[in-house]
């Protein structure tokens, strides 16, 4: 909808507050975005609010990877992690699908998620770009850009820089109207103009000089009464802050000593691509990266991502990056906490809290301790001092002396000293619970006969099916001569675009010399491809994250007479990085030839007719207004076949837990829920199988190859399916199965966290009282059910000495109390959440003179 109509909606949605009701919350919020306008600014140390130097905690949530029924819990679960701000791209294709007419519904309601962030006390980062990279298709460019004449993107370009400032413009309006800015009393305290040019600007030459500074101009006289970043541009002029990206940004040093030194990405995992292993970062590297940032001079640090969410429908780029978009985040793409990532980094928050008087107000002093060991301070005339011990080396525990006294720093750590005397937090020492989650498939229904079906599987006769023709079929059709271009025939109107053309073959023709087979010889700049003689499918082949094109060599027989070749290109997300990136094709631009013993025939320059979409699409048979009456029922329903669309019904799963599809047994295609598409699905292309590990070494430099799983199995198999696409009753599933595929494999899932764990040692720091600044003197363990209403149920393991082992799978060691399993019985058993001393005192001392801890394994109900 249009800005005016979205604003009256919110009108609506979040009526005015009477201004008893004002001074109430503002009594309760400490008048934090309620009361008044906020001065934002900044200096060398920090962002500087109302007058105040801030340190600030972020974490990236993109709106519409999730939905704003996920919003309020997602947010909630960020501040209760320690973050103070939120932080989210503008999505330029998704709010403008055609130029000036705008789309700000649903998932792309912009407005709706700032106002839910700011109800929950929390600020918002607003990075409007408007290119995003983002793994978002297009790099969040719509493709209509594209199309205007004499357009070069992310340049000193006329046509470009108009279209730039007209979205802009019409973002920070919108913000404005609904006072949503700090400067008008609103939570947006943080503005981003464009997005990691400073990684490819040299491509651009002389011209790209002129155009950040045009941007930087440009944003600033927008007029928002908060500071403008640049992430990865070491030349952002003033008054842009310049920030830093990557898996580590201790070492970064903004471009002048009046900015602070700001890290907008710090990278929780990384981006999963069919056809890879699934990347996952350990949070003791992470909690490393936050703390060294802060040791050497950072105020402000942001989690990409926080909750990675989902990429519904065709929003992916890459190409081939999957419909998942987890990101190893702490909070995970279903919602649930991804522990022990969550609770350990809101515990490293709770800590950077305490030492931010400290922080803010001077720079910080370096002490070498040793070869890899070093100290940095902060000690104010005031007598406020927090203290910083890092070991840097990858290999060895270190035991160094810092002010007279002996502290322990293991291998790549460091601890927190917010008094420069008592360690509070180590980021190698997990104090925070972990959690093991379960997969339960679960049992849907047979609408035809609503009788219990014996698996979580939709019944054979309950899909019906329609299959999709082969070649050209719309009226829409056009023929050229020549191989066109993906992305410039489709406009990304479709994944699929397709060619056909046809050869005739006389009884002296080379090609049936002896009734020899003819091979067929393809080349695309990718993604996928279909290959089609006389209307049966002969091949396809695909490429992959590092290479998209495609070479097609496939044996066919062609017959005497008229013979039809359709192709089939699909794409799978547009291109989102790199210099020039929207130039970068798809598509089948050949050479196409027909190759015999004897001699070679080139179509490439043959007549061709192209057909931009399915017919299915054009029918939006995957809608609830689709015709119904197309569908067809019968016993045989045709499986392991390319192009064949699907329905089914199934019931929603009981409970509120998060829903996944398991789509084990099916190719490649796209799934609708009651109409809404939930993103593609390839579960055919499987990881390879090297290259993974069981346990990674949090030690030493991440990269995203480092930590990988699910190496020989399908990159993505489970496909989130959010509660507010499900209705009581019956549901609508509808597939197109693009390869081959048995939908009547497919199955229901829920996402259930079925053990809480924990595994303390008498080494750990003790834990951090979140209501006091004082922390007791032994290590505890604590254990909390994630859900309201839940209760400790029972105690699965717990063992006092040398346990080993991880949640799920503890084992006892060489030594174990005979005490341990009754003590946490009685301290834990029915209580929402508990604490346990990891103590001799406690559970006695099963063996002298070893450092002993405490595992446990626990379950709530």
């Amino acid at each position: 909808m249009v800005a005016g109509a979205a604003a009256a909606a919110m009108d609506a949605a979040y009526p005015k507050l009477s201004p008893f009701l004002v001074i109430f919350l503002c009594f309760l919020c400490g008048c934090s975005h309620l009361c008044a306008a906020a001065t934002v600014t900044y200096d060398h140390r920090a962002l500087v609010i109302d007058g105040t130097r801030r340190v600030l905690i972020s974490g990236s949530i993109h709106y519409p990877r999730s939905t704003p029924e996920m919003w309020p819990d997602l947010i909630e679960k960020s501040k209760n992690g320690g973050l103070d701000v939120v932080e989210t791209y503008v999505f330029w294709n998704l709010h403008e699908p055609v130029r000036g007419q705008y789309d700000f519904e649903g998932r792309k309601d912009l407005v709706r998620f700032v106002k839910t962030v700011a109800e929950a006390g929390l600020y918002v980062h607003l990075r409007i770009g408007p290119y995003v990279c983002a793994e978002w298709n297009y790099g969040g460019f719509p493709l209509w850009l594209h199309f205007i004449p004499g357009i070069k993107f992310r340049t000193d370009n006329e046509p470009f820089k108009r279209e730039m400032q007209r979205f802009t413009t019409k973002i920070v309006e919108m913000m404005k109207q609904e006072k949503l800015y700090a400067s008008q009393g609103g939570p947006i305290i943080l503005s981003q103009i464009e997005n990691e040019y400073g990684n490819i600007d040299s491509s651009y030459g002389a011209a790209a000089k002129t155009y950040i500074n045009w941007s930087a101009s440009m944003a600033t006289s927008l007029d928002t009464g908060v500071p403008w970043v640049m992430c990865q541009q070491a030349d952002a002029p003033d008054p842009i802050i310049n920030t830093c990206n990557g898996f580590y940004c201790d070492q970064f040093t903004p471009n002048s000593n009046k900015k602070p030194k700001m890290w907008t990405e710090n990278w929780t995992g990384w981006f999963l691509s069919f056809g890879g292993g699934v990347p996952y970062r350990p949070v003791e590297d992470l909690a490393f990266a936050v703390a060294r940032f802060f040791q050497r001079g950072g105020t402000f640090q942001n989690y990409y991502m926080y909750h990675g969410g989902t990429n519904f429908g065709r929003t992916t780029g890459g190409p081939f990056i999957a419909t998942s978009y987890d990101y190893d985040a702490p909070i995970d793409e279903y919602g649930i906490l991804r522990q022990p990532k969550w609770g350990h980094l809101r515990d490293l928050h709770k800590v950077i809290k305490l030492c931010e008087g400290a922080l803010v107000a001077i720079d910080p002093t370096y002490t070498s301790l040793g070869q890899n060991l070093e100290a940095h301070v902060y000690k104010t005339a005031s007598g406020s001092c927090a203290a910083f011990l890092a070991n840097v080396g990858t290999q060895s525990d270190a035991t160094v002396t810092f002010n007279g006294k002996t502290y322990n720093l293991p291998a790549w750590s460091v601890s927190i000293l917010p008094d420069c005397q008592n360690v509070v937090f180590n980021t190698a020492q997990i104090n925070s619970q972990s959690t093991l989650l379960e997969t339960k498939y679960v049992k849907t229904y047979s609408q035809a006969s609503d009788q219990p079906i014996n698996s979580s599987e939709i019944s054979e006769s309950s899909w019906t099916f329609i299959k999709e023709p082969v070649g050209i079929t719309k009226s829409s059709a056009f023929t050229k001569v020549g191989l066109l271009e993906q992305i410039n025939t489709t406009a990304d109107a479709s994944d699929y675009l397709w060619y056909s053309t046809s050869i005739d073959i006389n009884g002296n023709e080379p090609f049936l010399f002896n009734g020899t087979q003819t091979t067929l010889h393809v080349e695309s700049l990718g993604h996928v491809l279909h290959a089609f003689v006389n209307g049966q499918l002969s091949g396809s082949g695909m490429g992959n994250s590092d290479n998209a094109k495609v070479t097609l060599d496939k044996s066919i027989m062609l017959a005497p007479g008229k013979n039809k070749i359709d192709l089939l290109s699909v794409t799978v997300g547009l291109q989102n990085y790199g210099a020039f990136f929207d130039l970068w094709g798809a598509g089948i631009t050949g050479p196409v030839m027909l190759k015999g013993q004897k001699s070679t025939t080139d179509l490439s320059s043959n007549d061709w007719t192209y057909q931009i979409g399915l017919k299915g699409e054009e029918l939006g048979i995957y809608e609830e207004s689709g015709d119904s009456s197309i569908w067809i029922s019968q016993s045989a329903l045709p499986k392991n076949q390319p192009l064949v669309w699907y329905k089914g019904y199934f019931d929603a799963p009981e409970g509120n837990d998060p829903v996944a599809i398991d789509f084990t047994g099916m190719g490649k295609g796209e799934a609708w829920v009651n109409g809404q598409s939930i993103g593609r699905y390839w579960p055919a292309y499987v990881s390879p199988q090297t290259g993974c590990t069981t346990q990674c070494n949090y030690r030493g430099a991440f990269n995203s190859n480092k930590c990988l799983k699910n190496c020989g199995k399908p990159s993505q198999r489970l496909y989130h399916v959010p509660r507010s696409l499900i209705q009581s009753g019956k549901n609508r599933l509808v597939l197109f199965e693009e390869m081959s595929g048995d939908p009547t494999q497919i199955s229901f899932a829920t996402r259930q966290t079925v053990s809480l764990c924990g595994h303390v040692s008498e080494s750990h720091p003790a834990l951090l009282d979140a209501q006091s600044t004082a922390p007791s003197n032994v290590p505890m363990l604590r254990l909390e059910c994630p859900y309201p209403n839940q209760m400790i149920s029972s105690i699965k393991f717990a063992s006092f000495g040398t346990p080993h082992g991880t949640c799920g799978s503890y084992n006892h060691g060489k030594c174990s109390s005979d005490d341990a399993l009754a003590v946490v019985q009685q301290a834990c058993i029915g209580v929402k959440s508990c604490d346990v001393e990891v103590s001799i005192k406690l559970f006695g001392d099963p063996c002298r003179n070893v450092i002993k801890s405490l595992a446990v394994e626990a379950a709530c109900s």
